[in-house]
């Protein structure tokens, strides 16, 4: 696992950043900003982006709908040679289908340190019990992945704190709590 580039960084760069407009169409459905292209050539051929709560489905996570969609294009589930951009690193069941998929290389930018299954909590990319490997790299345009989904959670979090200060208020100011001890 490294966190270098191709000679294709430039390449890499373009496509990342198409990832990041499939990232603000999740944020304009009120989703988790995750957004995922596959490149096969030079050609994106899957497209995807959180849509967990629209679909209501627990599977629709960016990488998965990306991966549905290429293999639709392509006519086939084994996607050999094509490479996933993603902005935040894969959890386990993104990495599965990366891996059932047989995607030969991935692009992420930022890390999850609370799911991600290719470098923070597992690797399992280079597992060498699975029959398949990946190439990876990770912390292309980290910095912008990393605020898409900081921007999001902190809007997130404004409007839980905004509703329990109304709901407060509705209740006489909060006045007379006290924290438990």
């Amino acid at each position: 696992m490294d966190n270098f580039f191709s000679d294709r960084e430039g390449e890499d760069l373009y496509y990342m950043r198409l990832a990041l407009q499939e990232a603000s169409k999740a944020a304009e459905r009120q989703e988790v900003p995750v957004g995922t292209v596959i490149v096969y050539g030079n050609e994106v051929i899957g497209r995807g982006h959180n849509r967990r709560e629209e679909l209501q489905s627990p599977m629709a996570h960016a990488e998965i709908l990306a991966l549905e969609d290429a293999s639709q294009n392509l006519g086939s589930w084994r996607l050999c040679g094509c490479t996933l951009y993603t902005t935040l690193e894969p959890c386990v069941m993104c990495v599965g289908g990366i891996l059932q998929a047989r995607i030969s290389r991935l692009v992420f930018g930022c890390l999850d340190p609370k799911g991600g299954a290719v470098e923070s909590l597992y690797r399992l990319g280079e597992d060498p019990r699975l029959n398949h490997r990946l190439a990876v790299a990770y912390g292309l345009l980290e910095v912008e992945c990393a605020a898409v989904l900081d921007q999001f959670f902190s809007r997130l979090r404004g409007k839980k704190l905004s509703a329990l200060s109304n709901q407060l208020s509705a209740k006489g100011g909060g006045e007379g709590l006290k924290a438990d001890r």
